[in-house]
């Protein structure tokens, strides 16, 4: 049996997902987002399933067979924090992590309470490093 990806992109609108966002100020925490990653990835915003907010897209492919699309980079204003996508695997990103400000990190996620915790700087260098890094390991994107 096939594996249903459960994030893809959709035609639901970002402007309408935001404004649905509870918190006042992860609401526009959200919105410096939306500017941020518009301004330095130069892809517009789509949504990714109902909750990710995606830039640009790749193709990947798995040596176990498994492959999909993904946005190269992303965020959710999700209740408890905010959740920004970068690519998993990337040798770099730690280096970058160290002066990127208050988070905490999984596999492909940074999670951030709130944009004042964080260096907007720093951000826009762990999207453009992330981009340059999905792009190498998946060319042809």
């Amino acid at each position: 049996m096939a594996y249903e990806l459960k994030t893809k992109e959709t035609d639901q609108s970002v402007i309408e997902f935001i404004e649905q966002v509870e918190s006042e100020k992860k609401k526009e925490d959200a919105y410096k987002l939306l500017d941020i990653f518009t301004e330095t990835t130069g892809y517009e915003a789509k949504m990714w399933g109902p909750s990710i907010i995606g830039f640009g897209s790749y193709h990947y492919k798995y040596d176990s067979g498994h492959e999909g699309d993904a946005p190269l980079v992303g965020f959710s204003p999700r209740k408890a924090k905010i959740s920004i996508y970068f690519a998993p695997g990337d040798p770099n990103r730690e280096e970058l992590l160290n002066k990127f400000g208050k988070h905490t990190s999984g596999k492909a996620c940074v999670y951030v309470n709130k944009m004042a915790d964080i260096d907007v700087e720093v951000l826009k260098a762990l999207i453009t490093q992330s981009i340059a890094f999905l792009k190498a390991t998946y060319p042809g994107n």
